[in-house]
């Protein structure tokens, strides 16, 4: 009897798709915008040609812009976003000590 080859084991479905290594799109928050149909469209364009998810293109649009802003627009930014990320952190830990 010929020996079985074994392969690799593989996970049925898509892997997971996170900008990071390990995380799951469908962990982020969710945000509903309203654009113009023209700019809806070049969006949904943009996404097939390009072959890349709409988050990903307009995550990579919001971190472009950015870098064109102003050095003290940018660390007013950052400032503002450890902020918010401090504030939902004590957010979630007053959540666990509370059994909420």
């Amino acid at each position: 009897m010929a020996p079985k080859s074994t392969k690799p084991f593989r996970r049925i479905g898509r892997p997971p798709a996170g900008a990071r290594a390990g995380e799951k799109v469908k962990d982020y928050p969710q945000l509903s915008v309203r654009l113009p149909l023209e700019i809806k469209a070049k969006l949904q364009a943009l996404s097939l040609v390009s072959a890349r998810p709409q988050w990903r293109l307009i995550t990579d649009a919001i971190e472009c812009y950015l870098r064109e802003r102003p050095e003290a627009e940018q660390r007013m930014v950052d400032e503002l976003v450890g902020r918010s990320r401090a504030r939902a952190m004590r957010r979630g830990k007053k959540g666990s000590e509370t059994g909420l």
